[in-house]
């Protein structure tokens, strides 16, 4: 009896190869899904800066380059360290794992805090997303992309809380990988807007 209840509990368990297999499928459907979501304010973009060529020149003035370079730099660095702690785990080095995630987070609430102060910058000069088409777009694409970075934040945390108890190792690391890959996503999109947006000309 007591082996009839073990082997039934070993079927409850997928197979790692399986679970691997069906994560990172899942995670990649997402992921083409969310390409198609910024894909379509890509298009609206392109298509709104054809038609109003000199009011983007002018307008894309009003944003911090400086501020936009040191967000890119910093979701750099954050990418540079997500991958680190993937390569560490499928190693077994939970610990330089969960310090590096630590690290990749601090950096994703660094670029949380610079977007904050360019949007209080933006305000204080009574810059709103009703203002123009380009400021609509600008608040529309950077807000959706900043929603995207909390949410990553948020599961980053998650990961490295339970990469830090041992929950995963060199045998499975399935979730730090896929989180790796949303965090990627996120700093990918992010190098397409900074030139869209603020390199205009």
């Amino acid at each position: 009896m007591e082996q009839g209840n073990t082997e039934h509990s070993h079927g409850l368990h997928m197979d790692p190869a399986v679970e691997y297999s069906s994560s990172k499928f899942g995670m990649w459907l997402f992921l083409g899904t969310e390409i198609m979501l910024f894909g379509g304010l890509f298009a609206a973009y392109a298509i709104f800066r054809a038609k109003y060529p000199e009011m983007f020149l002018e307008q894309h003035q009003e944003l911090n380059r400086e501020m936009g370079a040191i967000n890119t730099c910093i979701l750099i660095f954050s990418s540079l360290t997500m991958a680190i702690a993937v390569s560490a785990i499928q190693k077994g080095k939970k610990n330089l794992s969960a310090i590096l995630i630590l690290i990749t987070i601090i950096c994703g609430l660094g670029f949380g805090v610079v977007k904050y102060f360019e949007y209080a910058a933006k305000f204080a000069h009574h810059i709103y997303p009703d203002t123009s088409i380009f400021f609509s777009l600008y608040f529309m694409m950077t807000g959706l992309h900043m929603l995207h970075v909390f949410i990553g934040l948020v599961v980053l945390f998650v990961i490295m809380v339970l990469t830090w108890k041992g929950k995963f190792n060199e045998t499975y690391s399935t979730p730090v990988e896929v989180g790796g890959l949303y965090w990627h996503l996120v700093d990918l999109i992010w190098i397409y807007l900074f030139p869209l947006l603020y390199l205009i000309g």
